[in-house]
């Protein structure tokens, strides 16, 4: 729908945007794990979150109404953000604005790590949702850059119905046949990705994993020129692992195979 549809009215559409990313790294010592923590921690605190959401609400054709943001003990950090398509900014005085509380990014961080594997995680859960003629797809390549994308899962809803000046109902008014349509060439050639879309109901998941692992890149506070060639194997296998269980949703036993 590359012209540009006249409406009758409000474009009522409401677009839904989850997306999910994971960032893996080896840590040798608990001590290492902890520091690994503290470091995602402050990295991406409330503060740092609520300025790359300012940043894609700029991106998408959005106005920032008002923010909320907290850090939380012992560790993890989320923003909201009431948000507004341009064409709907109040002019003043006491004026309200209708739908605003369907157009909102959310964020909440989770660090997390286990003893026994040696292995940390960070996730980014963000949430947007847009009323109106704007759409968070245009800022994907965005939201990637801005995090340690190992894996990401998006899910994608466009709901509701908007009308021509004719009176059809329209469910949808852009073209889009894969989430991955709005991602640059040049980063999808790093992830395998793999799409479920349900085209009847407008809804579309992608899922991506990072092909290559440059161990080093995964290290924190190692240098990979300290390790044996057979330990960095072993490490490089444990995060592969790791990166596929999240990437799938399951388990994996020892020998690779998946569990129930």
């Amino acid at each position: 729908m590359e012209n540009k549809l006249k409406l009758y009215g409000f474009n009522n559409l409401t677009k839904s945007l989850s997306f999910n990313i994971y960032d893996v790294c080896y840590a040798k010592t608990p001590k290492a794990q902890l520091d690994y923590i503290a470091y995602i921690d402050k990295a991406y605190n409330s503060e740092r979150i609520a300025d790359i959401m300012t940043k894609l609400t700029e991106m998408i054709g959005a106005k920032v109404l008002s923010i909320s943001r907290q850090d939380y003990d012992p560790q993890g950090a989320s923003a909201t953000f009431l948000i507004a398509d341009d064409t709907m900014i109040p002019m003043g005085g006491n004026e309200t604005v209708a739908h605003l509380d369907k157009s909102h990014v959310t964020v909440h961080t989770y660090p997390e790590y286990h003893p026994d594997t040696n292995i940390a995680t960070f996730r980014v859960d963000i949430d947007v949702a847009t009323c109106g003629k704007i759409t968070p797809l245009t800022a994907l390549d965005f939201l990637i850059g801005s995090f340690d994308s190992d894996i990401i899962t998006m899910d994608y809803r466009v709901r509701g119905f908007t009308r021509s000046l004719g009176g059809q109902k329209l469910f949808i008014d852009h073209d889009i046949t894969s989430i991955q349509d709005y991602i640059d060439g040049s980063v999808l050639d790093r992830y395998d990705a793999v799409d479920i879309n349900v085209y009847q109901a407008n809804m579309f998941h992608t899922k991506m994993l990072i092909k290559e692992i440059e161990l080093q890149n995964y290290l924190f506070n190692t240098d990979v020129r300290e390790l044996s060639p057979r330990n960095r194997l072993e490490i490089t296998n444990s995060l592969r692992k790791e990166m596929i269980e999240i990437f799938s949703g399951r388990n994996v036993f020892g020998n690779g195979s998946l569990s129930d």
